[in-house]
């Protein structure tokens, strides 16, 4: 099958290819170049031309977490069949987003383990998932509810050996919430970074305040999830070390302004979502989140550090894995198109150390890739109209439709 459209991002940050296609064969892009040449090639072969419109990589939403049912009105109902239910159709909502792959950074233990399994089996088409199994606080610290309590040094280790035995592929830590304390000290911290790094896997930690941010980035830690209140010497010395910033700009100005609406129309009156009766809290704390990303994320961006796109969203009836809304941000607050789209493609491809599998429209990657409606390297808004989703050289979405019934299946 050749794929052709009047422009092409390859997700490179900054390479738009107009003209150009692409043939997909054997779930790989086999060939990619000028359209007049790729016709030429390979004469015959179904070529579908979608016109003004744009070819690009699928999306990489790097902060998810498919299982949290917590914010669910009714959560005290959700057995283990209903929450691997809500986490499958939280995942193959991302097609419709044209997300591909994901990072869950928190979901039940097993529950994402469980889920890459049906799919290998063929039971079920999903996203691509990478994932933590469950992530680490300290006793009574952020998120203590759903993660494990863990202290001092030899705990932390002990966690994530079990957690890399059941199958973890990254690790995750949470260490700041809503206040500028620290939760684990730095020798904790340090622990944990050195465990994972000595078995060869990698680390997120949740950390958005000072001085818990430096004291994260001194630890050595692969992602810093959120970063709210990152400095630019943050960002610098984050760029020199080769640690990558997941903003998730949205999630803390979606609780801004939801929060600001919802202590409006409640006046006083408890909201009915628990998660966000917690979150009305801590409202003054998302006005200077809100107010942090909008001033200062461009020149975070340019000190050089390698940005992730992420939307850490779970609170009752935001969007499912709003990635699109997540890099308008981003350009709104000041980079190109083309560089919001390689926070959500390449970028997240090096970090998983999947490069040489995807996160590039290239020869010889996967055919994960996706297609929309317009320009997208003039306005980031087209990522709204989303024509055709493949993953794996498979369709999975396109016009309004997911096609994610099984394949592998025999009676």
């Amino acid at each position: 099958m050749i794929l052709c459209a009047n422009h092409t991002m390859t997700g490179d940050g900054k390479t738009v290819r107009e003209g150009w296609a692409v043939r997909v064969e054997g779930g790989k892009i086999a060939a990619f170049g000028p359209k007049a040449e790729i016709l030429q090639a390979f004469p015959g072969e179904e070529a579908r031309d979608f016109g003004e419109a744009t070819l690009l990589p699928g999306l990489c939403d790097m902060h998810v977490h498919l299982g949290y049912y917590h914010s669910q009105p009714d959560g005290f109902a959700y057995n283990p069949y209903l929450k691997a239910a809500f986490a499958i159709q939280h995942a193959q909502a991302g097609f419709a987003r044209g997300i591909t792959s994901v990072r869950d950074m928190t979901s039940e233990r097993g529950l994402c383990l469980g889920l890459k399994t049906a799919v290998e089996k063929g039971f079920l088409k999903l996203p691509r998932i990478t994932h933590v199994d469950n992530g680490m606080c300290m006793t009574g610290g952020h998120a203590h509810e759903e993660v494990a309590e863990v202290d001092g040094p030899w705990e932390i280790r002990k966690e994530i050996r079990r957690q890399i035995r059941d199958g973890a592929e990254w690790i995750k830590i949470l260490t700041t919430h809503r206040t500028h304390t620290p939760e684990f000290t730095q020798e904790e911290l340090d622990a944990a970074v050195d465990e994972c790094h000595r078995r060869g896997v990698k680390c997120g930690v949740h950390a958005g305040t000072q001085p818990g941010i430096q004291m994260c980035i001194d630890a050595g830690f692969d992602t810093i999830e959120h970063g709210t209140f990152l400095t630019v010497a943050q960002a610098e010395q984050m760029a020199r070390n080769g640690q990558a910033w997941t903003p998730t700009i949205l999630a803390y100005t979606y609780l801004y302004e939801v929060c600001e609406k919802t202590l409006k129309e409640n006046a006083g009156k408890p909201a009915n979502d628990p998660v966000m009766r917690m979150e009305l809290k801590n409202y003054e704390f998302f006005e200077p989140a809100y107010r942090s990303y909008r001033d200062h994320f461009k020149q975070l961006y340019d000190t050089g550090v390698t940005v992730l796109a992420g939307t850490d969203m779970v609170v009752y009836g935001s969007p499912l894995l709003p990635l699109p809304t997540e890099l308008a941000y981003m350009v709104r607050y000041g980079i190109t198109p083309a560089q919001a789209i390689q926070t959500a493609t390449s970028n997240p491809a090096k970090v998983l150390g999947v490069q040489d599998q995807r996160g590039l429209v290239a020869e010889g990657l996967d055919a994960d890739l996706l297609v929309v409606g317009g320009d997208l390297s003039a306005d980031i808004s087209r990522l709204e109209d989303v024509k055709l989703v493949l993953l794996g050289g498979e369709r999975v979405f396109e016009d309004g439709v997911r096609y994610v019934g099984t394949s592998n299946l025999h009676m």
